[in-house]
């Protein structure tokens, strides 16, 4: 049995990137990217009016207030899309509107609201400085600057810059196909009725739906039984996927099996069981060279042990650099006892009050009490030498979500 730290730097230890693919823009939103992108040209590419308003000689509103205006002649309207027909002249202005091209002559916009419109000519009731309300040719971007690094995470300001660089195809990562597999006897597909021994194969959705939310493709395989000639077929045809996901089948039991067709087909077995509650019995290897994980067959174990060592594998094949969930220092609203000896995933629920974040467990925690982990936001995370932790202790807390709420946390 080896550390959770061990088995992790063994996993990562054997991720290989994906190669690139190139992708429609709106398909690479949330991927990384995989080539520099540089600017084709300035944007804007010439100078355009950031207000509606009217675009003036700077020198022709000097001494401009509400109480003393100065009046210009209207001398023509630009609206955006639209090139300016006319040079703006001493005393003259340009209606605008917000993105039309600057006129000639002019070096200042003043918005709408610090003028009053009268006939053929306007009232400037400010003074308006040059380059007022003005966005230059290149403010934005120059021609040549690299504008998106590879390597970066697509988000939508960066789909948004490449639309406006013209990049309508961009080469990202790709997304790695992961072959998923359930096993044992008990189990019956999600549509039948599980009839006296049997139960519903959760496992298979609760690590699709996993891999989907870190960009994975999952590929189902269904259900293997507990039988080392189905195995080694199932297994032969996860072969094609790029990562195998297989739960139950890893533990001591007689008809746990998965481990031992693991390494009568596998080229590597890295390691078996680790020094963690849920997830012990979880095995990693590889099937000519496809990385395999021997998942435990607890519902709550498979997602806990996915999230630990899957999630942070598969991010890193698709290029990520920050492959870990966010952790931070909670207060625990209650006494937590465990033994000692193995690293402690708890599910829980995180908040934040006022200048503290709050952990309660989310109930009886046991691995096959799916329902801790559909409260949970977050695991409090007590290493092996902790065996007693007291209520308002400080505990270290993994981060499941983003966005913590502010209620109250039960007493």
């Amino acid at each position: 049995m080896i550390s959770v730290e061990k088995a992790l730097h063994t996993v990562l230890a054997a991720c290989r990137p994906m190669g690139l693919e190139k992708v429609d823009l709106l398909e690479a939103a949330g991927r990384v990217i995989g080539e520099d992108v540089f600017a084709p040209r300035n944007v804007p590419s010439a100078a355009n009016s950031a207000m509606d308003g009217y675009a003036v000689r700077s020198d022709d509103t000097k001494g401009a207030h509400a109480l003393k205006p100065v009046e210009l002649a209207v001398v023509e309207t630009i609206a955006a899309g639209r090139l300016p027909r006319r040079t703006v002249q001493a005393g003259q202005a340009a209606r605008i509107m917000t993105g039309a091209v600057i006129p000639k002559g002019a070096d200042a916009v003043v918005r709408r609201e610090d003028t009053e419109e009268k006939g053929k000519t306007v009232l400037m009731k400010i003074a308006a400085p040059r380059g007022l309300d003005i966005r230059f040719p290149g403010e934005d971007v120059r021609q040549g600057e690299k504008v998106i690094a590879a390597g970066s995470v697509l988000r939508p300001g960066h789909i948004g810059m490449l639309a406006v660089l013209g990049k309508a195809f961009v080469a990202v990562y790709q997304r790695p196909r992961v072959a998923i597999l359930s096993t044992g006897d008990e189990l019956v597909d999600i549509e039948t009725e599980p009839p006296p021994g049997k139960i519903v194969n959760s496992n298979t959705y609760s690590l699709a739906a996993q891999v989907l939310s870190c960009g994975g493709v999952p590929v189902l395989l269904g259900i293997g039984g507990d039988d080392k000639e189905d195995l080694v077929k199932k297994f032969q045809v996860a072969r094609r996927a790029d990562v195998i996901l297989s739960s139950g089948g890893v533990s001591v039991g007689d008809y746990d099996f998965v481990k031992d067709v693991m390494g009568d087909i596998g080229n590597a077995m890295h390691f078996w069981q680790v020094a963690m509650r849920p997830g012990k019995p979880l095995a990693f290897g590889s099937i000519d060279g496809v990385p395999l994980f021997g998942l435990p067959g607890n519902p709550v174990s498979v997602m806990v042990s996915f999230e630990q060592f899957v999630r942070p594998f598969l991010l890193c094949m698709q290029g990520h650099t920050r492959i870990f969930r966010p952790t931070l220092t909670a207060v625990s609203a209650q006494e937590i006892k465990k033994g000692a000896g193995v690293k402690n995933f708890l599910r829980a629920v995180v908040i934040k009050e006022k200048n503290r974040y709050l952990a309660r467990l989310t109930g009886e925690q046991g691995s096959g009490i799916l329902k801790s982990m559909v409260e949970a936001n977050a695991f409090i995370v007590l290493q092996e030498d902790v065996s007693h932790v007291k209520k308002g202790e400080n505990v270290l807390v993994q981060l499941l979500e983003e966005t913590l709420t502010g209620a109250d946390v039960p007493a």
